[in-house]
């Protein structure tokens, strides 16, 4: 997995993963980064939701384009997991 490094736009942080072959367009806000894994940076918050995501389904199943705030909703214990991992 390569995720490149995130760049700021307007208050959201966008960067591209690439996982083999797929690509994918992954945006976070500087608030969820703030309330999601306050003690990482946005590339490292990145990098590991796709660790969790990976974990839970397989690429050809991850959507090409969204925002970190999506992975709620469709595993409701990502938030806390995720802060879990990136604690400090």
């Amino acid at each position: 997995m390569e995720v490149d490094t995130p760049r700021q736009e307007n208050g959201t942080f966008r960067c591209t993963v690439r996982i083999g072959a797929r690509s994918y367009d992954v945006t976070v806000s500087e608030d969820d980064v703030r309330a999601l894994a306050p003690d990482a940076t946005p590339g490292e918050l990145i990098a590991e939701s796709f660790r969790f995501l990976l974990e839970r389904e397989p690429p050809g199943s991850i959507l090409p384009r969204f925002d970190l705030s999506v992975i709620g909703r469709y595993f409701p214990e990502y938030g806390k997991e995720i802060a879990g991992r990136l604690a400090r």
